[in-house]
């Protein structure tokens, strides 16, 4: 891979398409507010909207997400230069990355082409009727 060239990049902080997405739940992964995530965010948008900002990335493909291992790859950012300046000064933390990648995914040039209804069906067909345990008595 990518990484042997780059000095230090176990110290880039990582982010998984799940931080952001706004189908997920908190228990699930999600980092963020479901109004502010986007909809299931791929690794390539997330790492082309961290170039967007000029944030140096590397797309991890191999690696999963441990709660959910079947959906593959993350991306490492680099937030900070050696010498502790950013090097983007509008993004200081791992959260505020995620806000604006978030923000940014939906107007990725691959993503606006292929806005029609994705999967309508499988997302409005919910479990109906009464949810709990039944009471015995």
């Amino acid at each position: 891979m990518e990484g042997e060239q780059i000095p230090n990049m176990k110290r880039w902080i990582v982010l998984y398409p799940v931080y952001i997405n706004s189908k997920k739940t908190i228990a699930e992964g999600r980092r963020i507010c479901a109004a502010k995530a986007c909809e299931n965010p791929t690794c390539i948008e997330i790492g082309d909207c961290c170039g967007h900002l000029k944030l140096p990335y590397a797309v991890e493909l191999d690696k999963a997400y441990p709660r959910d291992f079947m959906q593959r790859g993350r991306v490492r950012v680099l937030l900070k230069r050696e010498d502790g300046t950013l090097h983007n000064p509008a993004i200081s933390s791992r959260k505020q990355l995620m806000l604006h990648v978030a923000e940014l995914v939906p107007r990725h040039p691959g993503r606006t082409k292929k806005q029609e209804p994705v999967s309508t069906t499988i997302s409005g067909a919910s479990k109906s009727g009464k949810g709990g345990k039944k009471k015995r008595g």
